[in-house]
């Protein structure tokens, strides 16, 4: 039964990290990543998928997922309840947000020079915050140095030909937080509204 609930969550949230990673952020080794909302589902991805193509990734997370993000591989794992992720002294070649509460200036600050800022998801948060965090993204991004976008991802067969890859040779495990009946469907989703998820929240049988 395990082994089912782990490849239901992959299609989807898989497949939006690696192409947001690989694909949109253009991941190479050695670089620095820093992944926005590294316990989530498309996020415990991201960790894993940026860790598997040589980078050096720091997760952001709250207090109670921290030792989640660190079992998947993170480098670094920064608590947003008790340390600012924009504090001057670090920079990266690749944000990856999935959170979608923070600014695009505020994050610019974190970035390299020539750093890339993908906003995957997680743009609901009302009108300026929300869909307008990305319009102010991409209408910023031809005039600078660095790089700003947000991305729609599709399963693609060749994509889950890769994810299968990687986790079959060990690079990637699905993190699977909660487990529901579908009798408890209604708390799932608002575990999932709440944002208090841990990986994946699946529905069993």
């Amino acid at each position: 039964m395990r082994a089912y609930e782990e490849a239901a969550t992959v299609p989807t949230t898989g497949c939006t990290a690696l192409q947001g990673i690989r694909d949109v952020g253009r991941v190479r080794s050695g670089q620095r990543v820093l992944v926005i909302g590294a316990a989530g589902g498309v996020g415990s991805f991201a960790v894993q998928i940026a860790k598997a193509l040589g980078a050096h990734v720091t997760g952001v997370c709250s207090t109670s997922k921290v030792e989640l993000v660190r079992s998947i591989g993170a480098d670094e794992v920064i608590d947003y309840t008790r340390e600012d992720i924009v504090d001057g002294t670090r920079r990266y070649d690749l944000i990856f947000d999935t959170a979608g509460n923070r600014e695009v200036s505020t994050l610019r600050r974190a970035m390299t020079p020539k750093g890339t800022l993908v906003l995957a998801g997680g743009e609901g948060a009302g009108r300026w915050l929300g869909m307008g965090r990305v319009v102010r993204a991409k209408a910023l991004s031809p005039f600078v140095g660095q790089k700003m976008t947000n991305f729609l991802s599709r399963p693609k067969a060749a994509d889950l030909t890769t994810l299968r890859e990687l986790i079959e040779g060990d690079k990637i495990r699905p993190a699977i937080g909660s487990r529901y009946t579908l009798a408890e469907v209604p708390a799932a989703i608002a575990e999932i509204g709440a944002g208090h998820g841990r990986g994946k929240v699946v529905i069993t049988l």
